[in-house]
């Protein structure tokens, strides 16, 4: 099955973070499982790294690269179609990064694997 990771699903599993749940575990193991990072939220990653808000141990471009061969992990464009949707949402919150996750997540019939608790407020599939 094909999976959107969240940012923080992404940069916790690369860390093997305890706060991944059982079942994000499970679905981050399972040889079955494929994963897709959106551009978006590549693009988050660079501005906390930017403004000090996120540390890593190596630049961003290397560091990402890495990270998605090492965890079977394929980056997902923003397409037209994907930003269109986004006008289509419901204006929950102002963050742009969750929502073109949603909208990513919908358009590309995908479940995005978040702890983050705003994605039930979009009519998007949601795993943790």
């Amino acid at each position: 099955m094909k999976y959107l990771l969240d940012t923080h699903t992404f940069l916790w599993a690369i860390a093997e973070d305890r706060r991944l749940s059982t079942t994000a575990n499970e679905i981050l193991f399972a040889p079955t499982s494929e994963f897709f990072l959106s551009a978006g939220s590549i693009w988050e990653i660079v501005i906390k790294t930017q403004i000090g808000k996120l540390l890593l141990p190596s630049p961003v471009a290397g560091y990402i690269k890495r990270h998605l061969a090492l965890n079977r992990a394929q980056v997902l464009p923003i397409s037209f179609e994907h930003v269109l949707r986004v006008e289509q949402l419901p204006l929950h919150h102002s963050d742009p990064f969750d929502r073109i996750l949603a909208a990513q997540s919908i358009e590309e019939k995908m479940p995005i694997l978040s702890g983050d608790p705003v994605f039930r407020k979009y009519p998007v599939k949601l795993m943790w």
